[in-house]
């Protein structure tokens, strides 16, 4: 996931999951954020465009499909198509 300029989340996630975010124009927001179960082998992609206003709160007005969606799944499938 370096590779591909994501970097760890590591705030604390019930479903056992890793968390991953890479920015999209190098603020803090809006990011990419990838959710990776690696007990089902499931990845969770969206686009988060801001913070969620209060604590432990997910409203962030975050970006589940789209072109910028697209675009960043053929990127991240390029790079590992690429590996093989």
């Amino acid at each position: 996931m370096r590779s591909l300029g994501y970097t760890p989340d590591f705030k604390k996630n019930t479903k056992k999951e890793f968390s991953f975010c890479r920015p999209l124009l190098g603020d803090k927001y809006p990011r990419f954020h990838i959710y990776y179960n690696e007990e089902k082998k499931e990845i969770n992609l969206h686009l988060d465009h801001k913070a969620p206003r209060y604590k432990n709160a997910h409203d962030h007005g975050a970006e589940y499909e789209g072109k910028k969606i697209e675009e960043e799944v053929q990127r991240i499938e390029k790079f590992f198509t690429r590996k093989q």
